[in-house]
């Protein structure tokens, strides 16, 4: 009896099978086929677009770095009065007014390395304006920001705490706000400084002679750097992708087109450029590149100096990274929905120079960069080994990717060894741009979410020193942070893990291509920062 039982649940399970199996085959032909194909040619046209864009801006930078003037060539530039006697006796007045301002929110950590960089530029006192703008909801912290700007106006300096009453338009609010006031009026340039960034004590004498004596230039952008880039693999990383943006793309926007986006901090701008593109807007979480494609709109030009460099923080924490990640990649796309027809229509500029804010900065390094990243190599590829039917050429799933991955690793050549580890983490990081993306496209619900990145100042420096007591107590903080198991869990990451993995087994064991030692390894960092373990293995 219990014989008979068994066979017929056997019968039962094959028959299932079976049907399953039927129903699969009369999908695949007519629908399943035809789709993935598609995807497979969509998703090489990207590609091809992200390969000759890197392939351009390699050809270009090259060209750049071995036959291009430095912008102190290429543009107007005299140095200023080094000495303090010339300035004493009547050499002020050759510096122009500057305002520097300073955006914060709650940065208990770095407002004092900002307000003291801010400070100490080496710029005449009484041609210079410290405007720190808090909009911090701590009272506590509020008290602190405004005890250190009082310390320095002691010292003769002219710093003015701000604060408003509302958070509306978050920083680029407080920005438009503080260029209100009446004691700025007087003021031909802004310098805008985030919390955690250091400007050299020269910043201003080698960035100002570019706005003074070029009246066409409307933004000189300085260049970052990390001083927490050693911190861990998840910072060395993100050095990698950031320092490629600044030595390449925006050395080749500025050197070609005379345009980039400005990149909210480390830049001076005109005043007057700012007021005639009509100022400030909060109507995206990229106020900054916002306003670099509207001024670009009235004809302006910006430079950017790679040898100006400003020290700065890169987020120490995965959930601050993704957050970032969120409104630099959600931005972008909504500003491009924006804007697009207003660029087309635009009769102040050139067409190519359309063409090249159009194509190249939006739609393949904001847009199609994301997109290709994680419906190629995390979907279509993958499902490809289900269908072997549809096949991906090799040029396009290998020899593309390579050339890519090489050319990216330009800007930070100390790191290149860590090239196969930054492309595991970038696959992993694209489902979360791409979700961003999509949600700016279609303005979706989270497509005006603005969370200031999480900074931790000096704390981290000590970190090499075990016996550093603030280096323990930020390992505790980071420790209670990941504590709850549910909070520090990524699922949509989860489900791709599990997706991956699944594909990889069933391509060990019936594929052609041994695709299975990606997926596996994709897999696995997906796994990580799923469950919430990117901070402590990466």
């Amino acid at each position: 009896m219990a014989d008979l039982i068994q066979n017929q649940l056997l019968q039962a399970r094959g028959d299932m099978s079976a049907q399953l199996q039927l129903m699969w085959e009369t999908v695949k032909a007519p629908l399943i086929v035809p789709l993935l194909k598609l995807g497979v040619i969509v998703c090489l046209s990207m590609s091809l677009m992200l390969f000759c864009e890197r392939v351009y801006m390699g050809i270009v930078i090259v060209l750049v770095k071995m036959f291009w003037k430095k912008p102190e060539k290429r543009y107007n530039w005299e140095p200023l009065p080094d000495s303090i006697d010339d300035i004493e006796m009547g050499g002020s007045n050759k510096f122009p007014h500057v305002l520097i301002q300073i955006p914060m929110f709650n940065e208990r950590e770095v407002y004092k390395v900002s307000i003291g960089a801010a400070c100490n530029l080496s710029w005449p006192a009484d041609r210079m304006v410290i405007q720190v703008l808090d909009d911090s909801t701590d009272p506590v912290i509020k008290d602190m920001v405004e005890l250190e700007c009082q310390r320095w106006a002691s010292k003769g300096l002219n710093i003015v705490y701000q604060i408003r009453e509302n958070r509306v338009g978050y920083k680029a609010g407080a920005l438009k706000e503080g260029l209100k006031r009446d004691y700025v009026k007087h003021c031909e340039y802004v310098a805008i400084f985030d919390a955690d960034f250091r400007p050299e004590t020269d910043y201003l004498r080698r960035a100002i002679p570019f706005l003074m004596h070029n009246s066409d230039i409307a933004l000189v952008q300085a260049r970052w750097r990390f001083v927490n880039a050693n911190e861990c693999l998840m910072t060395r990383m993100q050095e990698m992708s950031l320092d490629y943006h600044f030595k390449v793309e925006q050395e080749v926007g500025s050197s070609t087109h005379a345009f980039f986006g400005f990149n909210g901090t480390a830049g001076v701008w005109r005043i007057a450029a700012i007021d005639e593109a009509g100022g400030w807007k909060d109507r995206t979480t990229v106020e900054d590149m916002d306003l670099a494609v509207r001024a670009s709109l009235r004809g302006w030009k910006f430079v950017y100096l790679g040898d100006l460099q400003v020290k700065s923080e890169l987020p120490s924490t995965f959930k601050a990274f993704r957050f970032q990640q969120h409104r630099w990649s959600c931005g972008p796309a909504n500003l491009f929905r924006k804007m697009v027809m207003e660029i087309v229509r635009n009769k102040n500029v050139r067409f190519w120079k359309k063409v090249y804010v159009i194509y190249s900065f939006f739609l393949v390094r904001k847009i199609t960069a994301h997109m290709v990243t994680f419906f190629f190599y995390c979907v279509i590829l993958p499902l490809t080994i289900l269908v072997p039917e549809v096949e991906v050429p090799i040029w396009g799933s290998v020899y593309i990717p390579s050339v890519i991955t090489i050319l990216n690793s330009v800007g930070t050549p100390r790191s290149i060894h860590l090239l196969f580890y930054w492309i595991l983490f970038e696959n992993v990081m694209s489902l979360h741009r791409t979700k961003a993306t999509l949600i700016g496209l279609f303005e979706a619900g989270r497509v005006n979410e603005w969370v200031v990145t999480e900074k931790l100042g000096d704390s981290q420096k000590n970190k090499a020193n075990p016996k550093d007591k603030s280096t323990s107590s930020v390992k505790t903080a980071m420790r209670k942070a990941r504590s709850k198991i549910l909070d520090r869990m990524n699922f949509l990451e989860l489900i791709v893990g599990v997706f991956l993995f699944t594909i990889g087994c069933y391509d060990f064991l019936y594929g052609r291509w041994s695709y299975y030692v990606y997926f596996f390894l994709q897999s696995i960092t997906f796994f990580i920062v799923g469950f919430g373990y990117v901070g402590t293995i990466i």
